[in-house]
């Protein structure tokens, strides 16, 4: 593990940093600093274009498709950088991580010339459509179908959990498009507008009040027979390459989160004198080395893809179980410190979802204010479900990387 960046790493640090000076407001960062409803939504608008014209939007895509071509390293320091600052790097999640990096791997230059400006820009916005009703860790076993009709295919079905589906223009879905095929065969990958008839968008309210997942219903929505990415019936294997974006996390900067939240528990414990205890100390402390093993193996991950040794793919396949697992242990303790104060609802009144805030900020609806903590408590107890569930995960470790005998399965 190599905790040192070479000179140029620093020199390149050196221009993102000032130039987040010149372009964040004046003030940010400092306790002092806050904004308005209203300025704060102003901020969301323009920021997107700041980040555009600076260059920073998917800055480590290919020079001819927009990006600066970034090494791997220069987009680690440009990740840190943003973090120290607290600035909002991503314009869309779903486009900049998940469909763009696909596109440049398995589209066609017509569907990238189509698409990536648009990402990039952020003038189109995008869902993912994966999980079905009856096909969640199990995707293979998806329902959800597409038929050839001339030029368009005709899509029927149901996708669930789809985070930004009220507002996305378009869905990347996995449909079947061969039935009779064997299981992880037949499925295609499809970019389909969402402003169509035929597309039914139902909102799944969460325990906190907020609206963040939907259900989709698809009644006959068509799209363009050339819009399949990868080819028609190859749809697995590029979905595997989007999952594997969706898994992969900015290797230095993970932890940071956590670290943030952590800091607010920590001193709520001390305000509160739960830190007294010898068990929460006790747990606080669990707490915080976990949070320090992450940055630790963020360390080593990176230091092994830099020298291509691939010496930490046991690493990568437990990551996402133990910060999932960590993360709801940490925030249990949470409530466990507000005690009593937990059952009450902390957040601030006037507020909901559709409020704009700073990018990744959740709050519940007007009528149910919980507060970050509460929020983070709720949506915690999904981490260890969405992305490969705990359960599969253990079972990928088991046989993948320790060669334990495969689980049985039903004849």
């Amino acid at each position: 593990m190599d905790l040192t960046y070479p000179p140029e790493a620093e020199e390149f640090r050196g221009v993102i940093r000032a130039w987040l000076t010149e372009n964040l407001p004046e003030g940010w960062g400092t306790p002092e600093f806050s904004m308005t409803p209203a300025e704060r939504a102003a901020f969301n608008e323009q920021w997107t274009a700041t980040l555009f014209a600076g260059g920073w939007i998917c800055a480590s895509w290919p020079t001819e498709y927009g990006g600066k071509g970034l090494t791997l390293l220069q987009q680690v320091v440009l990740n840190e950088e943003f973090a120290r600052a607290g600035a909002p790097l991503r314009a869309d999640f779903f486009g900049d991580t998940l469909v763009g990096p696909t596109l440049l791997q398995w589209g066609t230059e017509e569907q990238k010339k189509q698409f990536i400006p648009r990402i990039l820009s952020g003038t189109i916005s995008w869902c993912q459509g994966f999980s079905e009703p009856d096909a969640g860790s199990d995707l293979a076993s998806l329902k959800t179908r597409a038929e050839l009709d001339g030029d368009e295919w005709v899509i029927n079905g149901q996708k669930v959990w789809t985070t930004q589906a009220r507002h996305a223009d378009y869905i990347f879905l996995l449909a079947r498009t061969d039935p009779d095929a064997p299981k992880h065969a037949g499925i295609s990958y499809l970019l389909v507008p969402m402003k169509q008839p035929g597309v039914e968008v139902r909102p799944i309210e969460q325990m906190d009040g907020s609206s963040e997942f939907n259900e989709v219903f698809l009644t006959n929505v068509r799209c363009p027979r050339e819009n399949v990415v990868g080819g028609v019936n190859n749809g697995w294997k590029v979905a595997m390459t989007t999952l594997g974006f969706e898994r992969g996390t900015s290797a230095t900067t993970g932890y940071r989160r956590f670290q943030k939240e952590f800091n607010e528990i920590l001193q709520l414990a001390q305000a509160g004198g739960a830190n007294r205890d010898p068990l929460i100390r006790q747990r606080l402390a669990r707490s915080w080395s976990k949070i320090k093993i992450m940055q630790i193996n963020g360390y080593r991950s990176l230091t092994d893809a830099l020298h291509g040794t691939n010496a930490t793919a046991a690493l990568g396949a437990t990551n996402k179980m133990f910060w999932s697992e960590a993360h709801q242990e940490t925030m249990l303790l949470a409530m466990d410190i507000l005690g009593m104060d937990g059952q009450l609802l902390l957040g601030q009144a006037g507020q909901d979802d559709e409020d704009a805030m700073l990018p990744g900020q959740r709050r519940g609806r007007a009528g149910y204010p919980v507060s970050s903590l509460q929020s983070l408590f709720f949506f915690s107890r999904s981490e260890t479900i969405w992305g490969g569930s705990a359960e599969i995960q253990r079972n990928i470790v088991g046989e993948r990387v320790l060669g334990l005998p495969k689980e049985p399965r039903p004849a």
